[in-house]
């Protein structure tokens, strides 16, 4: 996990309701979480929100065209929502809230935080150039 990145999920929680996020690889593994989310429910959820994800881009065809760019899913259940997106290229954010949370707002905060972990996210490795100060 990049405890580096971690902190940053943090902000998508400043929505009332917002509970818990996550950063997902496209392969299922955890790339960060947020504070409250334990480190075994978290790698559990990163793997089931790779699996969902797998299976929205599936259903391009049923909405409409094969060649359609997935963006966005979200699942309900009786005590909340769980909102997935794409955070750049192979990694997903997901993030659980209240059933009762400002959907737009979520989801607004969410493209926000994409937009901060995709420069992090795409941002190289500093190497040692051998150049001594």
């Amino acid at each position: 996990m990049n405890n580096d990145l971690s902190w940053m999920l943090e902000s998508a929680l400043e929505v009332p309701g917002a509970r818990h996020a996550i950063l997902v690889s496209a392969d299922g593994l955890l790339m960060a979480r947020s504070q409250e989310v334990q480190k075994d429910e978290a790698d559990t959820v990163a793997a089931a929100m790779s699996g969902i994800q797998s299976l929205s881009r599936t259903m391009a065809g049923f909405c409409g065209g094969t060649h359609m760019t997935w963006r966005q899913t979200l699942v309900e259940f009786d005590g909340g929502w769980v909102f997935l997106i794409s955070a750049g290229e192979g990694a997903y954010l997901a993030v659980s809230s209240a059933p009762d949370v400002d959907m737009a707002d979520i989801t607004f905060r969410m493209q926000q935080l994409v937009g901060q972990l995709g420069k992090a996210l795409t941002t190289p490795p500093r190497e040692n150039s051998g150049i001594e100060a």
